[in-house]
């Protein structure tokens, strides 16, 4: 008997996250040592997470009246609600639309949080920074206008701060081009050493050109691998099943990026209808994806929202496979044994 639930339990293990892409709709239970998805039922848009000690800490998109609405966990499955990292917003913004947040440590008691918020002036969504000495917050934006905010190109929501292999620091967003009929841009330029100010020249380094990306791109996000750059991004509509995510590499933050042909990487199935907005990790030896995606039949529906997923990420020859969306059982993200 030990024995046959040995091998059922190996069957799931591999199958969870290699075998079985297209996933079960049949809801398995989570056990010591697997887990399935969604790892967190509430509503929880745009994820991005950093981890700080034992802790990971997660924000996303504004919902139940917080703006940044911030998670823990100390396994990545099992998470908790942890309040509002940024309970006030600037007097430039107007709330109920604070989007994408993300946060970059600088030091160990330096924290930035770049944010989406709905600039009062122009009535578009635009960006800012805040800052805090813990990474739970509460973080804290002095400034008297948006850090980024251009108005001739529909606004600009979605910022990622990345820390380049040489030290420099970069800050990613996409113009939010689609509410005003214009082009959406993903676009890179270098921070100041404190991440408080833009530095340099803007460089644009892909727009929306495929068949599978409809209307914009967005969401986007840097990652190196074995040297090589690549930009993730989401595209298409939001609420919709044809929402996906895809990859593009660049010769360097500046660009320039050229498509991945497999794209989209990321995309609905059977047990997951318009995932992406996604963020990476690297825990335990392992590449893990965190992103959103809706349950089928309920995209756009409030209830329950953009629920949060995990899947593991191999690398095949240098690029990138999603192994998901799946709700089979699948192996925990666990450290690995100290060798003996």
């Amino acid at each position: 008997m030990i024995a046959v639930l040995a091998l059922v339990l190996l069957a799931l293990s591999v199958g969870g996250w290699a075998g079985n892409r297209g996933g079960s709709t049949a809801a398995p239970r989570d056990t010591p040592t697997m887990f399935s998805n969604p790892v967190h039922q509430g509503d929880t848009p745009d994820p991005q997470a950093i981890r700080v000690g034992e802790t990971w800490y997660l924000v996303h998109t504004n919902n139940g009246g917080q703006n940044v609405p911030m998670l823990t966990s100390s396994d990545l499955v099992s998470w908790s609600p942890a309040g509002d990292a940024l309970p006030n917003l600037p007097s430039w913004a107007d709330t109920g639309r604070t989007w994408a947040p993300e946060i970059i440590a600088l030091a160990p008691t330096r924290y930035l949080l770049y944010y989406t918020a709905a600039d009062r002036t122009s009535g578009l969504e635009c960006i800012g920074r805040a800052v805090a000495t813990e990474p739970q917050g509460p973080y804290r934006d002095d400034s008297p206008a948006p850090l980024i905010c251009p108005t001739h190109e529909g606004g600009a929501i979605d910022p990622s701060p990345y820390r380049d292999s040489d030290g420099t620091l970069w800050l990613l967003w996409k113009n939010d081009g689609n509410a005003i009929g214009a082009d959406t841009w993903l676009t890179s330029q270098r921070l100041s050493d404190d991440g408080l100010r833009l530095v340099g020249e803007p460089h644009h380094l892909l727009k929306q050109t495929k068949a599978w990306e409809g209307p914009l791109v967005e969401g986007p996000f840097f990652w190196r691998h074995d040297g090589r750059l690549f930009l993730f991004f989401a595209a298409n509509t939001y609420d919709r099943s044809s929402y996906a995510e895809g990859y593009a590499v660049c010769d360097d933050p500046t660009g320039p990026c050229v498509d991945a042909p497999e794209n989209p990487i990321l995309r609905s199935n059977a047990v997951a209808t318009g995932p992406g907005h996604a963020s990476m990790i690297e825990y335990a030896g392992q590449t893990w994806l965190l992103y959103h995606a809706w349950q089928p039949g309920r995209e756009g529906k409030a209830d329950p929202g953009r629920q949060l997923w995990l899947d593991r990420v191999t690398w095949d020859g240098g690029r990138p496979q999603v192994h998901g969306p799946t709700a089979a059982l699948q192996p925990r993200p666990v450290p690995a044994a100290p060798a003996p």
